[in-house]
C-alpha cells in the first residue's frame, strides 16, 4: 500500500472514530475531557492534507496538455463536478480523479415531442421521498459511448444500482456512514461498476458508476468511437445515476495521475452548464457541413 493510499485510510478511520465518538457522547458521559474528542478530527484533516500537498506538487512540475476525444453520452446533460471549474474537480487528486467530471441527463425540453416536466430530472428532496429508485433519473439506463479508438483493459458490472440519496436523510447518510465505509474499501466499492479503455499513448479513459448487466464489450476487445459499451447506473458511491468520467495515464486508480481531457465540439462544460452532445459520426458531419 502506498503512503498516499495508507493516510488516506489512516483518515478515514480516524473520521470515523471521531463520529462514533460524538454520537456516543449525546447518550453517556465520555471518560476524558470534551477538547480530547476533537483530536482524531485534527487529525484526519493533517492527514487528509499530506497527501494532496504532494500529490499538488507532483502535478505542477509535470503538466500535460489536454488529450481531445469524443463525448461519452449523446443527447441533453448538465455538467457537475467540473474540472473547468476547479482542480481537482472532486476535491481531490485520488483515484485519479483531478479532472475527473460528473454528466447528468436532463431529460428531453419540451417541444421535442414531451410535456413539460416529463422525463426530467427529480429535485433535492429535503424531507420526501427520501431516496428514489435509480430507473426515476433520465441518466439510468442512458448509452455510454467509447471516446475514441480503443482497447478495453477493464469491464465490471456485478454490483447492484442502489437507491438515490438526493434527499436531506440522504445526503447525511451517504456523507457519514456509506461514504466513509466505501472509503475503507478497495477503489472499485468507490467508483462502483467501471469500465476502462486504453486510448494510447499512456491515455485511459475511466467510466464509473455503470449500471449493473450493462456491459456490451469485456477486456481485450477493440472498440470504435460512438461505439456502445455499457450503460449509466448508480453504481458506487453515488447520490443518484450520473456518469462519471475522466482520463488517467494508467490503468491502476490506485496509481494513476488524471489527465485533462477536451470533448470534441464541446469543450468542458462548466458547473451546472446544460449541453447537447451529438452522436459521434453525427457531429463529424456537423463539422463538415457548418
Amino acid at each position: 500500500m502506498s503512503i498516499r493510499k495508507l493516510a488516506a485510510v489512516l483518515s478515514r478511520v480516524l473520521w470515523l472514530v471521531f463520529l462514533v465518538q460524538a454520537i456516543a457522547g449525546i447518550f453517556v458521559d465520555m471518560p476524558y475531557d470534551y477538547w480530547l474528542g476533537w483530536l482524531p478530527a485534527v487529525a484526519a484533516v493533517a492527514l487528509g492534507l499530506l497527501p494532496g500537498r504532494a500529490a499538488r506538487q507532483q502535478i505542477a512540475t509535470a503538466p500535460r496538455a489536454a488529450v481531445e476525444v469524443e463525448a461519452p453520452v449523446t443527447g441533453r446533460w448538465s455538467a457537475l463536478n467540473s474540472p473547468a471549474d476547479k482542480v481537482p474537480s472532486h476535491g481531490t487528486h485520488g483515484l485519479a480523479q483531478t479532472y475527473a467530471i460528473d454528466v447528468t441527463a436532463e431529460g428531453a425540453e419540451p417541444g421535442e415531442g414531451a410535456e413539460p416536466g416529463e422525463g426530467a430530472r427529480p429535485g433535492f428532496a429535503w424531507l420526501w421521498p427520501i431516496a428514489r429508485r435509480p430507473r426515476a433519473f433520465p441518466s439510468f439506463g442512458a448509452p455510454l459511448l467509447a471516446v475514441g479508438e480503443a482497447t478495453v483493459v477493464h469491464a465490471e458490472d456485478g454490483q447492484r444500482d442502489h437507491f438515490s440519496r438526493n434527499s436531506l436523510a440522504g445526503l447525511l447518510y451517504f456523507f457519514l456512514v456509506e461514504g466513509t465505509v466505501r472509503g475503507l474499501s478497495p477503489a472499485r466499492r468507490v467508483v462502483g461498476n467501471t469500465v476502462v479503455l486504453d486510448l494510447g499513448d499512456e491515455t485511459y479513459a475511466m467510466y464509473a458508476h455503470v449500471k449493473r448487466g450493462s456491459l456490451a464489450v469485456r477486456a481485450g476487445d477493440r472498440v470504435h468511437a460512438g461505439q456502445v459499451i455499457a450503460h449509466c447506473g448508480n453504481s458506487g458511491n453515488s447520490t443518484e445515476p450520473h456518469v462519471h468520467f475522466q482520463l488517467m495515464d494508467g490503468p491502476d486508480l490506485n496509481t494513476a495521475k488524471g489527465v485533462p481531457f477536451h470533448w470534441r465540439g464541446i469543450g468542458v462544460p462548466a458547473n451546472r452548464e446544460t449541453f447537447t452532445a451529438l452522436p459521434a459520426e453525427t457531429a463529424i458531419r456537423h463539422q463538415k457541413v457548418f
